[in-house]
């Protein structure tokens, strides 16, 4: 297929863009190089036959119309977000853009599109999404597809009213989408504000490790490695109108991955201290969901797919990526809000 992947030089859009390359689709990749992007994260294939990259914004629909007709695709990964829930608290108007009006614009762009080619049958609009959406799980349960949607910041009320546009413009327009909503994603190339990067880059800088509240929070934690693979996976087998959870199957609190980090620093780059007495709990965010869970039933049972990295092979991977990579993140540091903390307006 050739595939327009929104955000693909962020940090998810990206490991879509290398693996559909390395599987042989030809890829266009639709950015707008906005603060958390990064061509260098699409480096490994910029150069390679079937690639293509289009520097341009989702709100923009005159820049769409002329990518849709240039290049023709045979299908839409739209991952190109504000994602940073912090950044959200405290400016929340960007994401609101970004998320709702520039998937709308996308959405009209796609349908034009498809409706201009004769509405090919094997066109697919896949909407990338997150479980935020479903808002805050207690001790119990799991999130699956028809749990109602509840989101308490406002990116994930962004990406809830995203999915919701998506889902509608299929019921009316009867465009062929196919959705999902992942789990926490974490892994190589990931934007060094999120919580895992942090504490391996304050770790090493002998900077504090802030943990909101006590660190109780939990998460499930996906591979990005492994959602990308997810994510082509539903692309080309999902069945249309429908949505599909994609976890991790790794569920952990944030005080234990903080601390699972420092003991693999504490092996791999080894100093006078524990890297754990670097730890400090700061005054929690507001709306900050208590637990996250996903039930991956329906794309296990419906698709075949399970996660091939476990929390602790992957957080392995991680912090030996982060070491071995110096060059790409200490580029990214000085960019505005990266190493500061965020999200404290309530």
């Amino acid at each position: 297929m050739k595939i327009l992947v929104t955000g693909g030089a962020g940090f998810i859009g990206s490991a879509v863009v290398r693996l559909a390359i390395s599987r042989g689709h030809d890829v266009v990749n639709l950015d707008a190089l906005t603060y958390a992007a990064c061509p260098a994260n699409v480096a490994s294939v910029a150069d390679t036959p079937g690639y293509a990259f289009e520097q341009a914004d989702i709100r923009d629909p005159a820049a769409l119309k002329r990518i849709f007709a240039q290049h023709q695709p045979d299908a839409v990964m739209h991952l190109a977000a504000e994602s940073h829930v912090d950044r959200s608290i405290d400016g929340p108007g960007d994401f609101i853009s970004t998320n709702i009006d520039g998937t709308f614009q996308l959405l009209q762009a796609a349908r034009d599109y498809w409706e201009g080619q004769g509405k090919p049958q094997g066109f697919r609009f896949h909407h990338v999404s997150t479980d935020e959406v479903y808002g805050s799980l207690g001790a119990d349960g799991m999130f699956t597809e028809d749990t109602p949607y509840a989101p308490n910041s406002p990116y994930s009320a962004s990406k809830a009213a995203s999915d919701h546009l998506v889902r509608a413009w299929a019921e009316t327009y009867g465009l062929p989408v196919v959705m999902t909503n992942c789990s926490n994603n974490y892994g190589p190339y990931h934007f060094p504000e999120k919580l895992i990067p942090v504490v391996i880059l304050n770790a090493l800088a002998g900077k504090s490790i802030p943990v909101y509240g006590a660190g109780d929070n939990v998460r499930d934690w996906l591979y990005v490695e492994d959602h990308a693979d997810a994510l082509l996976c539903v692309l080309e087998n999902g069945v249309l109108g429908r949505s599909y959870n994609i976890g991790g199957e790794n569920e952990a609190t944030n005080i234990d991955i903080v601390r699972n980090i420092c003991a693999i620093l504490d092996r791999l780059r080894p100093q006078d201290t524990p890297y754990s007495e670097l730890i400090t709990f700061v005054a929690d965010r507001p709306g900050h969901d208590l637990r996250y869970a996903i039930d991956p039933t329906r794309i296990r049972d419906e698709l075949g797919w399970r996660p091939s990295v476990t929390l602790e092979q992957g957080l392995e991977k991680t912090v030996n990526w982060y070491l071995e990579n110096e060059d790409w993140w200490r580029a990214l540091q000085n960019r505005d809000g990266v190493g500061t903390r965020l999200g404290t307006k309530a």
